[in-house]
């Protein structure tokens, strides 16, 4: 990562009218209460010094919490800088499907993960998957469909998406 391509990333990222928010690791607490609208539910971040402990989010949500929550938080573990997307990895605690159900989407992103282009995320993805036998969703911007005529926000997916996206 370089401070070019979180740049060019957060240019992508207002370009596709979706939010940011860059903090640091301390500041990180603050900066995600700022994007959560309540109820949200969340899946655990798998940074050493992140965690979703003792704010509002539910970790262990229940169907229930998942059907009311307004807000998904969920890891985003790459970025591609150029088309302002973010690649969201299956996880056993349901990362992709708390990133869709939610109207709002809430990617938390460290810095360092974000790669220029789509070359470059395709030579990450590609032994990252293969290894793990994991899967990934690569998504730019809300969910968005014109399928019957007029664009229709959050038809497949949350209608809107902030990234927190975090320097250490």
């Amino acid at each position: 990562m370089t401070t070019d391509a979180v740049s060019t990333f957060e240019d992508s990222l207002a370009a596709l009218e979706v939010d940011s928010v860059r903090t640091s690791a301390d500041g990180f607490e603050d900066a995600l209460s700022e994007t959560v609208v309540e109820p949200a539910v969340g899946a655990p971040l798998p940074f050493d010094d992140l965690t979703l402990d003792g704010t509002t989010v539910e970790t262990d949500p229940s169907p229930a919490d998942l059907d009311a929550a307004r807000t998904g938080v969920t890891a985003a573990r790459m970025a591609i800088a150029d088309t302002g997307s973010i690649a969201i990895r299956s996880t056993a605690a349901f990362d992709e499907p708390i990133s869709l159900f939610a109207e709002r989407h809430v990617a938390v992103l460290d810095a360092d993960d974000v790669v220029e282009d789509v070359a470059a995320a395709f030579d990450q993805l590609g032994p990252w998957l293969a290894d793990d036998r994991a899967s990934a969703i690569v998504a730019t911007g809300p969910s968005a469909t014109a399928d019957m005529g007029e664009l229709v926000l959050g038809a497949h997916g949350p209608r809107e998406v902030c990234v927190v996206i975090v320097d250490r």
